[in-house]
C-alpha cells in the first residue's frame, strides 16, 4: 500500500539534474511519483533514470506515446520544483501555455496540497511581479519554501551553481506530507 501518490513539476533550473533526490526520498516513503516537466526541463533532466525509478514516463506534452493512454493515479501532492521565476510568475497568473503550467492550474484549482521550491537569485526575487507572484500563490494557500523562515534564501546572482547543491529536495517533500496529512485531517473532521 502507497502513503500516496506525489506529483513533481521540473522546471528549467539547475537543481533540476538532481530531481532523483527527491523520487527516491518519496519512494523510500512508500509514495508513488510521475514527473511532469516544462518544456525547459528536459534538457536539464535524465528523463531516461526519472522514468527507471519512478515507474512512470516523464510528461512533457499534451500528447501521449501512440497507442498509450495516461493511467497515473490522482495526485495526493504536488511539488514543483525548481521553480523558475518565470513559472512561479506564470502560474501565480493562472498561464497555462504548456502542458506543465496547465497541470498545474488544474491541480492547484482542485486544491491538491501543493508547495514550490523557488530557484531564483536574488536580482529576480527582488523585482515587484515576482513578489507580487509570491504573495498571491501564499494566498492561495500554496506554500512557496522561500525566505528565512523557510531555510531557502535566493541565491546571489551569479552563484547558482554552489547553491543547487543544497536545495531543499527532502524540505519539499516534508512540506507536501504535512499538507496531505492536514488536509486528510480536515477532510475526516468534515465527514
Amino acid at each position: 500500500m502507497t502513503a500516496g501518490h506525489l506529483q513533481i513539476v521540473v522546471c528549467g533550473a539547475g537543481p533540476a539534474g538532481d530531481l532523483t533526490m527527491l523520487i527516491a526520498t518519496a519512494k523510500g516513503n512508500s509514495w508513488t511519483v510521475a514527473v511532469t516537466a516544462t518544456p525547459s526541463a528536459i534538457d536539464f533532466i535524465d528523463a531516461r533514470a526519472i522514468e527507471s525509478l519512478s515507474g512512470h514516463p516523464v510528461r512533457s506534452t499534451y500528447q501521449s506515446s501512440p497507442g498509450t493512454r495516461r493511467t497515473l493515479p490522482g495526485a495526493d501532492a504536488l511539488v514543483i520544483a525548481p521553480a523558475t521565476y518565470n513559472s512561479i510568475n506564470k502560474i501565480a497568473l493562472g498561464i497555462a501555455d504548456n502542458y506543465a503550467m496547465t497541470s498545474v492550474a488544474e491541480l492547484i484549482g482542485r486544491q491538491v496540497p501543493t508547495v514550490i521550491v523557488p530557484f531564483v537569485n536574488a536580482a529576480l526575487a527582488a523585482r515587484a511581479p515576482f513578489q507580487r507572484a509570491v504573495t498571491d500563490l501564499r494566498h492561495e494557500h500554496v506554500p512557496i519554501l522561500l525566505g528565512e523562515d523557510d531555510g531557502w534564501e535566493p541565491h546571489p546572482p551569479g552563484s547558482g551553481n554552489d547553491r543547487q547543491r543544497v536545495f531543499p529536495w527532502t524540505a519539499a517533500f516534508e512540506t507536501a506530507v504535512r499538507l496531505v496529512h492536514k488536509s486528510r485531517s480536515a477532510a475526516d473532521h468534515q465527514g
